[in-house]
């Protein structure tokens, strides 16, 4: 009788274990079948939030990034309305990581109340980081791994992670395995007083130990780029976020309470619609005396954080969603990263164009990233240089110069901020937004990343989009 039991007990184990079995395989086979009308299908982004843009070391200087990124989380369920449990993936971007929270896109999901079911990872890819987030959610839904996802992005300049010396680690951490109290003396009595000074982050490239800041005034001074054109750009960037701002067309900024008290933050704080001979006295801030980078014409540190939905039109349909945007097209460059460390725009824009079949004067809305006016401004000159074509570009035609009419129309980086790994989703919302407001077609995201890196995206209006 009880093996009999036995016999029955087992049988009902396998029999739970092949329908589990057959369960995964049928939702393989539904994931997987029609592979090629999957790949085929729209992709679009239906809205885009984030937090204000703060200056480093002000009203976020209490939070982390995974709390930023949590913020911006629960301000895209808000402004979309969508059920948590729909969400199939998170991934977020960020740059400089907290080691307690590594994987900082499960952390905020989990903050924010999604499902614990909901994987979320984290990527990295310096000042593109939420851009690579966006396109791997693209990736995920076009192999058919989901159906909705959100991609973001965060970053805090405030609390970045300080480090002991090299040797002072190397004792830390022998001291922890030793077991007598003369071993432990013998590693304390190896320390020297300059062991003891700690190790600050260095925004730096690790390949060439040059910031970037030296490297744009470089850039800048072989495009022939003068500090008044740079001062300039820099005025114009304020005073357009300025003004989009008070015509109320910041619509991604979704309020912050903070923790600590009843304060509520709503808007940028780094937006400063400074004169041209203010700008003109600040000292050289890399290259001195004679750079032109100044802390006017650059972007500042940042905190803040980014989220956006990103579906299928069948999805968004299903849900009631109206997309704002079509993500059509993207590519990523990489290129020299000690004298071209700042151009990946130059070598994104004419790529993403080509493969998306499209021209300069196809391109209604321009959104590109401004770490410094000095790298914009010899970004634009080398797009509309038949020297840069040749000799970089394979020989070909030059791509040409962008209408300034169409260019960064809300301010940029230098005016909005930039979060490290928020400012890709902010440059995809601008993008949509404006096209919506301005009624254009296409518009084009480029932005350069340390390493020497960039990328290129083209997205195009949804006919059915709508202003926030």
């Amino acid at each position: 009788m009880q093996t009999s039991f036995k016999l029955l007990k087992n049988y009902a184990i396998i029999s739970r274990c092949n329908l589990g079995f057959l369960h995964n395989i049928l939702q393989v086979y539904k994931r997987t079948q029609s592979t090629e009308s999957r790949a085929q299908r729209n992709i679009v982004f239906v809205n885009g939030v984030r937090t204000p843009f703060l200056l480093s070391g002000t009203d976020y200087s209490k939070m982390m990034a995974h709390d930023l990124a949590r913020q911006s989380l629960m301000g895209l369920v808000k402004k979309t309305n969508i059920p948590k449990d729909v969400v199939d993936y998170i991934v977020y971007g960020t740059v400089i990581q907290e080691v307690k929270t590594s994987n900082l896109a499960r952390e905020a999901a989990l903050g924010a109340g999604f499902p614990e079911q909901t994987p979320a990872h984290t990527v990295t890819m310096a000042c593109i980081s939420s851009n690579q987030a966006i396109t791997s959610a693209i990736g995920m839904i076009a192999a058919g791994a989901c159906d909705a996802a959100i991609a973001g992005g965060a970053e805090t300049m405030s609390d970045v992670p300080i480090r002991f010396s090299r040797k002072m680690r190397e004792v830390m951490l022998k001291m922890n395995k030793a077991k007598t109290f003369s071993q432990k003396l013998a590693l304390i009595g190896s320390l020297r007083p300059k062991h003891f000074a700690p190790e600050l982050p260095s925004i730096a490239e690790f390949s060439s130990g040059e910031t970037m800041g030296k490297s744009a005034d470089r850039l800048a001074a072989a495009f022939k780029v003068t500090r008044e054109e740079q001062d300039a750009y820099a005025l114009r960037s304020h005073t357009l976020a300025n003004e989009a701002r008070e015509k109320g067309y910041l619509t991604d900024i979704v309020p912050v309470q903070l923790p600590d008290d009843n304060k509520t933050i709503d808007k940028d704080n780094g937006i400063r619609v400074s004169t041209m001979y203010k700008l003109s006295q600040l000292n050289p801030a890399f290259v001195k005396p004679h750079g032109t980078i100044t802390a006017g014409n650059s972007s500042f540190l940042t905190d803040g954080g980014s989220a956006c939905l990103i579906t299928t039109e069948e999805k968004a349909k299903e849900l009631g969603l109206v997309p704002k945007a079509y993500l059509r097209e993207f590519v990523y460059v990489a290129q020299d990263p000690f004298n071209q460390l700042l151009l990946g725009p130059a070598y994104a824009t004419p790529t993403v164009l080509e493969k998306a079949g499209l021209v300069v004067k196809d391109i209604d809305v321009w959104e590109f990233h401004e770490a410094f006016a000095g790298q914009i401004l010899a970004n634009l000159k080398a797009l509309d240089s038949d020297w840069f074509a040749e000799n970089y570009m394979c020989g070909e035609a030059k791509c040409g110069m962008p209408d300034m009419e169409k260019f960064n129309k809300w301010g940029g980086s230098l005016s909005i901020g930039h979060p490290f790994g928020a400012t890709g989703v902010r440059l995809v919302s601008h993008a949509a937004n404006r096209l919506i407001r301005e009624d254009g077609k296409f518009a084009l995201i480029a932005c350069c990343a340390a390493g020497g890196q960039g990328v290129g995206m083209i997205v195009e209006r949804h006919p059915d989009g709508k202003p926030d």
